[in-house]
């Protein structure tokens, strides 16, 4: 079989797909792995999994209805060409885009993998008519792209309801949880013992509640100023991005480390005794807590949507509500309190990711999607 994988991103394919495109390869598929912005090292990557890189263009934030129609296009002469007998698609974008080409290059099997519903499903309260207007394009597009897929797989209980509720039926769409990690590369290190530190790593949009971790460490550093915070992620080219400048001036008042962009999340993470995500986004369920969970870290993240999934409250840590810095400021507080929780708390994360975020389990549930019913012929 020859097999599509369409993502927005080489790098997010890298990190979330490479197990799958490895797991594919070694059962004898040909795998053809999309992404928009290739470099020589990101194509060499690609290669040494197994799979070949094709790129097409596309714009992560852009709204241009011209371009986006230009990465349809594209997409459809691509995988017409290609002739692949099964197509995965993954994030919104490249699912709307994928899809759609998909369906006017009759691959045979077309499968969605919505890891959250991000801009389009986002709250409208209080939203600027751009945000409302761009929204409901985004959900009509879905809509229209969804109706044309085999199975439609989303990873929290909240996305399967407004998939279902866009008209996507029941028996081609399936909540499958969080994708997992590698749990094998991840190893639990001792948290420290004589002060505790805390780590957001994101996307460095707004709607990650990076400004709620800054406002909270300052709440925090009053009464603890010893406690550390990291900030690990660099400035984002979407338009809710944080600017460099906000972040230097964080740093200049002590109140975060930011060392920026960094290759080795996991080492970084490690420094840290409690991983904090304060996020509103519309997310899946967030790889950067399953990473930290796998690590043995305690969490600290909002009673939201995707984010809910990664915690038990009081057992491997806090869920807190959504923009509300006092609250998330007493979470971290109790752990500056209570010696040894952060230990306790993280041996629990541990056992739950065991449990929830095998990426073993999520890779066999792809690929029995991918292959099932394919046909390897295709009709004229």
């Amino acid at each position: 079989m020859i097999i599509a994988i369409i993502g927005n991103g080489a790098q997010s394919l890298l990190l979330f797909r490479a197990t799958l495109i490895r797991s594919l390869v070694a059962r004898g598929h040909t795998v053809l792995a999309y992404a928009p912005d290739y470099t020589p090292e990101t194509v060499a990557d690609v290669a040494y999994l197994g799979a070949r890189a094709v790129e097409f263009p596309l714009s992560r934030a852009g709204t241009n209805p011209i371009s986006e129609a230009r990465t349809t296009v594209a997409l459809y002469r691509s995988l017409r060409d290609e002739r692949p007998d099964a197509v995965l698609c993954y994030f919104v974008k490249p699912a709307i885009y994928g899809s759609i080409a998909a369906i006017f290059a009759r691959v045979p099997r077309r499968i969605v993998l919505l890891e959250g519903l991000g801009y389009g499903f986002a709250p409208e309260h209080g939203a600027s008519w751009r945000h409302r207007v761009v929204g409901l394009a985004m959900r009509s597009l879905l809509r229209l792209s969804l109706q044309g897929a085999d199975h439609v797989i989303v990873l929290n209980a909240d996305d399967l309801a407004a998939i279902r509720d866009i008209g996507v039926p029941v028996a081609r769409s399936r909540n499958m949880g969080g994708i997992g990690v590698e749990l094998d590369r991840y190893k639990v290190m001792p948290v420290q013992t004589h002060s505790v530190s805390f780590a957001l790593a994101a996307r460095l949009i707004r709607e990650k509640g990076v400004a709620e971790f800054v406002a909270a460490a300052r709440q925090v550093k009053k009464r603890y100023p010893e406690a550390i915070f990291y900030v690990l992620g660099d400035v984002d080219d979407n338009p809710g991005s944080l600017q460099e400048a906000e972040l230097s001036a964080w740093v200049e008042q002590q109140l975060i480390v930011w060392p920026g962009r960094v290759s080795d999340v996991q080492q970084w993470l490690r420094k840290c005794d409690v991983f904090v995500l304060p996020s509103y986004y519309r997310e899946g369920v967030p790889r950067s807590i399953q990473e930290a969970m796998a690590l043995g870290r305690a969490i600290i993240t909002t009673d939201h949507v995707g984010c809910r999934d990664t915690v038990d409250h009081g057992v491997n840590g806090f869920l807190v509500p959504p923009r509300d810095v006092e609250a998330l400021a007493q979470a971290m507080l109790t752990f500056l309190q209570q010696p040894g929780l952060a230990i306790r708390m993280g041996a629990e994360s541990r056992r739950l990711a065991e449990e929830r975020f095998d990426a073993q389990r999520a890779d066999s549930i792809l690929t029995s999607y991918i292959e099932q019913n394919v046909e390897t012929t295709r009709g004229n």
